[in-house]
């Protein structure tokens, strides 16, 4: 068994953990960086718990590199899984009993949860932070985004969205993912072992049985931000609930792999000829990119440049607001904010 910790004062309480349980996937790295880059005031202590080494560690070696000073990165690996599914004991499939040991291990009142494959907002837990006040536990919203292109496809406004809303609203009283979770240790205490129990024969549900738990622990908060980014795989997309919820919104480039590369080709038709000069088609072409996918953070980012250009200062500042919703850590998008509207970054909305 290893545990590692970065170099740095730990016994004095940080002002939040951040638990990530992982197999070592290439989108570990995005979603830690996504922790160095919050906004919150104060010092964060990430645990990093490896269930089963199915990719390369190096990434973790980097990670200890560029880890902030006000960060601390703890890695555990006990050299083997607790998950069932591996030959462990508890029959949580995704971790097995990491995010319960993780929880517990967290010095920090606060622990919030981020899986290896999702990704953060830069305000996302400073406003969770200021959510959790006076309540038990928080959350914040969520967008739905592809694995294959790693587009956001839309905010999420049917499965993960609290208490007493949704499409699980009638079965489970409601829903909140993992990665949008902030709990107080010292309310949910007993909530923590609900992580490692999967009630399902196919070793999921235990993000279920933990927002059951959290029911009975009121008052909660929510950030109001939809700042936690969700990636779902072509199986989810094709689940009924979401296909119903996509068809109502004229989604159809998910399932439509023809129009990705249409909406690329248009983004670049666009980035050329504002780069010509002709902003005219710059507009224009970046609309019917943004036609088929309005969340394609490189065609708002084009389009606000190009109405910029043409003295259209309210519909650029718009749609690069809309942009910073979409990816807020893109530095051309952040530059093309301060120089636009002459006001420094501000948190995805």
């Amino acid at each position: 068994m290893t545990a590692v910790t970065t170099t740095g004062e730990v016994q004095t309480q940080f002002d939040a953990a951040v638990v990530i349980p992982t197999v070592l996937r290439p989108s570990l790295g995005r979603a830690v960086r996504s922790v160095f880059d919050q906004d919150l005031k104060g010092r964060i202590q990430i645990l990093i718990g490896i269930d089963q080494r199915q990719g390369a560690d190096a990434c973790l070696e980097g990670l200890a590199r560029e880890c902030p000073d006000h960060i601390c990165l703890t890695i555990l690996d006990l050299g083997y899984s607790t998950s069932s599914r591996h030959g462990g004991f508890y029959s949580c499939h995704y971790g097995g009993s990491l995010r319960t040991i993780l929880s517990y291990a967290a010095n920090s009142r606060y622990v919030a949860y981020l899986d290896d494959d999702d990704w953060w907002a830069r305000g996302h837990l400073s406003a969770l932070q200021s959510a959790i006040a006076g309540k038990s536990w928080a959350f914040s919203y969520r967008w739905l985004v592809d694995r294959a292109t790693g587009w956001p496809i839309c905010r999420d406004g049917w499965d993960s969205v609290g208490p007493g809303r949704g499409i699980n609203q009638q079965r489970y009283g409601g829903f909140v993912c993992p990665s949008t979770l902030f709990l107080d240790k010292s309310v949910c205490h007993f909530v923590l072992p609900y992580w490692s129990v999967a009630p399902g024969d196919d070793g999921a549900g235990e993000d279920r049985l933990v927002f059951e738990a959290l029911l009975q622990h009121k008052p909660w908060g929510s950030s109001g931000k939809y700042s936690c980014y969700y990636e779902v795989s072509g199986e989810v997309l094709a689940h009924h609930h979401h296909a119903r919820e996509f068809a109502a919104r004229r989604i159809g480039w998910i399932y439509d792999r023809a129009q990705v590369d249409t909406v690329t080709r248009l983004a670049d038709e666009a980035e050329r000829a504002l780069d010509s000069g002709d902003t005219g088609s710059a507009i224009a072409t970046s609309q019917r990119a943004l036609a088929i996918n309005p969340y394609h953070a490189p065609s708002l980012y084009t389009l606000a440049r190009a109405e910029h250009q043409a003295g259209s200062a309210r519909d650029a500042s718009s749609h690069l607001l809309e942009a910073l919703a979409v990816d807020d850590r893109d530095p051309a998008i952040l530059a093309a904010w301060s120089q636009i509207t002459g006001r420094p970054r501000i948190a995805a909305e």
